[in-house]
């Protein structure tokens, strides 16, 4: 074979192994409604998240330490969540978890929910800068905050098992609600989900 044919050959399968490539990397994104479940992975996810939150403050706002509570002090408990650890095997965004249980708190209008630390010192600082630059009739007072009745505190963890391909991802979220006065654990709840994740088999 001529030497010009081969090169013409060899110039041909490199423009076809390019353009397979170059098809292989393109991207297509499809817009979905949030609330649609798109459990890819198999990992925890915003499906997740929002259904462990809703479910276990459903629950907490149902159980007797409420009725007790306000039987007792005549007004809704004052709640804020402390820390909730993740000892799970995954990263998890656990900000996003924290949020939606506090989403979850306010709208039940069975407690009042109050800021973070965080969002407390940012708040602090503001009313500081109040007092130095704002009018004197708007101006927000130090020592109006409402303390807490109950910190909620919790851990998420998993359990994974797997074997030939296949995988089961067991999570497990628990959550206390802790009274800051003496310590008692008022409330505790827990959510469970197993998850089966397989793989194709690809025959060649």
């Amino acid at each position: 074979m001529p030497g010009y044919i081969r090169l013409f050959c060899f110039l041909g399968a490199m423009f076809c192994l390019l353009t397979l490539v170059s098809c292989g990397k393109e991207k297509r994104v499809t817009r979905v409604d949030p609330g649609v479940v798109t459990d890819l992975s198999g990992r925890w996810n915003d499906t997740d998240s929002k259904m462990v939150a809703e479910t276990m403050m459903k629950e907490m706002v149902s159980r007797p330490w409420l009725e007790t509570f306000m039987s007792a002090k005549g007004r809704e408990p004052v709640v804020i969540v402390g820390t909730i650890l993740n000892k799970s095997h995954e990263h998890i965004d656990v900000v996003t978890f924290v949020t939606d249980l506090e989403r979850e708190m306010t709208n039940s209008q069975k407690v009042v929910f109050v800021a973070s630390k965080s969002e407390r010192e940012e708040i602090r600082e503001e009313r500081k800068e109040q007092a130095v630059y704002s009018r004197e009739d708007t101006q927000k007072r130090p020592g109006q905050e409402l303390g807490a009745d109950f910190m909620m505190k919790g851990t998420i963890a998993t359990i994974v098992d797997e074997s030939a391909g296949t995988k089961a991802i067991y999570y497990q979220v628990d959550l206390d609600l802790i009274d800051l006065e003496n310590n008692v654990k008022s409330w505790y709840g827990q959510k469970k989900i197993k998850k089966v994740v397989e793989r194709k088999r690809t025959l060649f």
